[in-house]
């Protein structure tokens, strides 16, 4: 089971779409078309393979327009479906249900495309000791349901932002002077739950790293002969993490040369949209 996000962090997302949408005059479209008191029933069917992401938006869209609408959900978030599979059903105004058609729409989308995305490449590595990872090159606005969508696609989170995790890269190494002074710097200042990790981008960096016991060593844009070095090095003393280059025709072969995680900023920035529609029953 997906540990579902609580309806209070969404709903401001939600909302702010639905503002934006509905301008400062409301659905002129559904006002002088529909009834205002007409009812209608709808499916969200998908229209290609992939995985579910973000039911609860397209239930809360609705609720928010007409409280006493019934979302009947047909499938769950984290659940494959195949093209032609209808995961939900609704039932009530008619002006609502299509104001908030396009709002449901994006969201449900757009979660469900980095879902799809993130069980590639979860495929991809299965059977190897590798996790897949996301990053913060999110949707501004968005992190917490896409980070969400990736746990969907059997994806783990990588930090949520600035203030969960010490992360060293390359600027904080130069304006620190080397590798070693920014983990000493870091490892000072942190509390005991803080976990320190540090970005390298050679193995000339490796063994200045380790005898600084970061919690976590990103390994840059290496090579597969490096990753697997750098693997043999650390002998298990610290995760490694392999970062950059990373792309469904390579993930595989970096896996395999035995890093504990891949971060693939592809799952968020470049997540094609799942194709779902909302049509009347």
């Amino acid at each position: 089971m997906i540990e579902a996000l609580p309806d209070l962090l969404i709903q401001p997302v939600v909302r702010s779409a639905l503002a934006e949408d509905l301008g400062r005059a409301g659905d002129v479209t559904a006002q002088a078309c529909i009834p205002a008191d007409a009812e209608l029933a709808c499916t969200f069917g998908v229209r290609h393979d992939g995985v579910v992401a973000g039911l609860v938006c397209a239930r809360l869209a609705l609720a928010e327009l007409d409280p006493a609408a019934t979302f009947d959900q047909r499938a769950a978030d984290g659940d494959h479906v195949r093209a032609g599979t209808v995961v939900a059903e609704v039932r009530g105004n008619a002006r609502a249900i299509l104001s908030a058609e396009r709002t449901a729409l994006n969201l449900l989308g757009r979660l469900s495309g980095v879902a799809t995305l993130t069980r590639q490449y979860v495929d991809a590595v299965a059977g190897t000791r590798a996790r897949i990872t996301d990053t913060r090159k999110t949707t501004p606005g968005l992190r917490q349901l896409e980070k969400y969508a990736v746990r969907c696609g059997g994806g783990v989170n990588h930090r949520f932002g600035l203030d969960d995790a010490i992360l060293i890269k390359d600027n904080h190494v130069a304006a620190c002077g080397s590798v070693g002074e920014a983990v000493r710097r870091a490892k000072a200042y942190a509390g005991h739950l803080m976990k320190v990790e540090v970005e390298i981008d050679s193995l000339a960096q490796l063994d200045e790293a380790l005898a600084e016991r970061p919690d976590v060593i990103m390994l840059d844009n290496f090579s597969l002969d490096d990753l697997t070095q750098a693997v043999r090095t650390v002998a298990g003393r610290v995760v490694l993490e392999a970062s950059g280059g990373v792309n469904l025709d390579t993930v595989r072969a970096i896996a395999e040369t035995g890093v504990d995680v891949i971060s693939v900023g592809a799952l968020t920035h470049s997540a094609k949209v799942l194709d779902i529609g909302l049509d009347a029953a």
